[in-house]
């Protein structure tokens, strides 16, 4: 007998309220809204066109109005393409929401086919002329945005051109992406599970790898990855179609390599992060140290990678929606009183979606819409203690976008991708200390203990892997076709030497690539998780040593939002991002809890 389950737990009927944005998909107001926005475009282009690129640059004035005029067109955008793919996050199933969806994305790209000249014009102007409107302190609060906007200068082709790349979009990338959403979101795993099949959500089944009973892990892997064999061809050509229309766009535009437009999105030289992966990769040795404990707490020659995240003790941790609520604040209070009664808004004003349903997107995000609206969470809650930390990792994004939003425009109220990890990889671990620190026994904190651990190779080796898995994937793809075979070895040669001889892959295991969302989504964003771990694992040793007066520059710096590149950001903290030895901080703390749970775990087996 097969049914089809939707799990029952604590965050059942835990439903964000959209009514911020819009009361619906079928809301007069947001046709209004894309009403008005058509017409704020229309006016921008009367005021503006032809009066940036001149002689001399435009002047101070006109460049602060236009900007001006600018923020409140974006805020409009912001708030009917958020509050659609919000919609679509939760529901991806609903006719109305796919049809405002797609309605709007048509609605947006006109008017930013309307406002596209501005951006040329700005990219066109004289250098001298540039960098002496830049120095002025009229525009300081727009001046790195206009400074980043000139980086792309050699990559921007004609106004007619970018239209129709804007165009055709709509039924290109962003088509594939939906049908991946899609697809993805409609799975229905049937798991074996104490002799009865039930049919699970990939999130819920993803959720049983991490049960205490080894059988019904490994019946959940495999269900898994045997469901997604059969989609291989679907997935890899989603995939395969989305590389190719980058790597045509990359030609197009002259970017030197498929990872260049992301670097200069992120605002970040390519050599940090080739320094960062490096040390990285140097430090897989840790992995394998640790993999070799897990095998011995769990009485095996040699884990298999269904067992990777077994709970470690006698229960698996289970914590209700409300238990974890009350976790994360007492945690983030004995941070800082500010960054609790941030969080605490998300809770009591229903800014959190965390129940979870058939249809729902899976994963977690932080959705910061615009500076002038608090943020929204979704997540998919089952009662557990890695969904608490889920939670706190979220919550910490939100935490940085209100602190954002107090400093910065709409131009800076987005970190680049690896700070934008900072807060909520912060977060987190001030939540797991503030938990391992109130375990009753040394077997419930290395229960604890193995859990973070293991979370923070996640973060820091298993997306290290991700970003390989695309280097090989997007160079293979400039001279053959990305098929099925070709991906699954790709998968397999990049996770090798993460896990070597201490954990075992299964044959299955070859379809991981198949549901990942940030392949689709955004090329090469893993190695920004990287960053922002290896990073606050750093700053959380300095908040250990310096107590309280570490607080007031760590909320400066997420106030500071994207107003600034990273290496710019951090360097009042004495931070070289080029260093591998700052890098090597990271690991050398990763080590220092390794070690401490082969303490713990030498006491509980002996």
């Amino acid at each position: 007998m097969t049914t089809v389950v939707t799990p029952t737990n604590s965050s059942e009927g835990v439903r964000w309220n959209l009514n911020d944005l819009y009361s619906g998909p079928d809301d007069p107001k947001l046709a209004e809204g894309l009403d008005r926005a058509d017409g704020l475009a229309a006016d921008f282009e009367t005021a503006y066109r032809g009066q940036v690129n001149v002689p001399g640059g435009p002047s101070v004035e006109t460049l602060l109005a236009a900007l001006r005029d600018l923020e409140q067109l974006y805020d409009l955008m912001s708030r009917a393409g958020g509050y659609t793919s919000l919609a679509f996050a939760a529901n991806t199933q609903d006719p109305a929401i796919l049809n405002a969806q797609q309605r709007v994305q048509q609605r947006l790209t006109a008017v930013r086919n309307r406002i596209l000249f501005f951006d040329l014009e700005w990219q066109a102007v004289e250098d001298e002329a540039a960098e002496r409107l830049l120095a002025d302190p009229r525009l300081a609060d727009y001046a790195h945005s206009l400074r980043v906007e000139r980086l792309y200068k050699p990559h921007t082709l004609s106004e007619a051109e970018e239209k129709i790349v804007n165009e055709k979009d709509i039924s290109g990338t962003q088509a594939w992406r939906r049908l991946f959403t899609e697809t993805t979101s409609a799975l229905m795993i049937p798991v074996l599970k104490h002799g009865q099949t039930e049919k699970l959500t990939l999130d819920a089944t993803l959720a049983l790898m991490r049960d205490l009973d080894r059988p019904t892990r490994q019946a959940a892997h495999d269900a898994l990855y045997e469901t997604l064999a059969t989609q291989e061809h679907l997935r890899a050509y989603i995939y395969d179609s989305i590389v190719q229309d980058r790597l045509t766009m990359d030609r197009l535009r002259h970017y030197p390599d498929p990872m260049a437009a992301q670097h200069l999105s992120n605002q970040i030289e390519p050599q940090a992060v080739e320094t960062m992966m490096a040390v990285v990769e140097a430090n897989y040795g840790l992995a394998h140290q640790y993999w070799r404990l897990k095998g011995r707490l769990l009485g095996l020659d040699k884990p298999t990678i269904y067992d990777q995240y077994a709970p470690i003790g006698q229960t698996s941790h289970k914590l209700s929606y409300t238990e974890s609520q009350a976790i994360i604040l007492d945690a983030l209070a004995g941070f800082t009183p500010e960054f609790a009664a941030i969080a605490r808004q998300f809770f009591d004003q229903s800014w959190i979606d965390a129940e979870v349903r058939q249809a729902k997107s899976g994963g977690a995000f932080c959705a910061g819409v615009t500076p002038s609206l608090h943020p929204y969470i979704l997540c998919n809650y089952n009662d557990n203690l890695r969904d608490c930390l889920t939670v706190a990792h979220e919550l910490g994004h939100g935490i940085h976008d209100v602190l954002s939003a107090r400093r910065q425009n709409v131009f800076h109220y987005h970190p680049s991708l690896p700070v934008a990890e900072t807060a909520s990889v912060f977060a987190e671990i001030t939540v797991f200390d503030h938990l391992v620190q109130r375990q009753a026994s040394p077997s419930d904190q290395l229960a604890l203990l193995c859990g973070t651990i293991e979370d923070m190779m996640a973060t820091v080796f298993r997306q290290n892997v991700l970003t390989r898995y695309e280097q090989q994937a997007y160079a293979a793809r400039a001279s053959q076709r990305l098929s099925p075979d070709l991906l699954k070895q790709f998968w397999w040669d990049a996770n090798a030497p993460y896990y070597g001889d201490a954990l075992q892959m299964t044959e299955g295991y070859r379809w991981g690539w198949s549901y990942i969302p940030h392949f689709i989504g955004t090329r090469f964003y893993t190695y920004a998780y990287v960053f922002g771990e290896l990073l606050v694992l750093a700053l959380y040793t300095l908040y250990r040593e310096q107590g309280a007066s570490f607080v007031p520059g760590f909320i400066r710096l997420l106030e500071s939002g994207g107003s600034a590149a990273p290496a710019d950001l951090v360097k009042p903290l004495g931070i070289d991002l080029q260093d591998p030895q700052f890098w090597q901080k990271g690991f050398d703390e990763l080590g220092r809890l390794i070690t401490w749970a082969h303490r713990l775990a030498d006491g509980a087996l002996n």
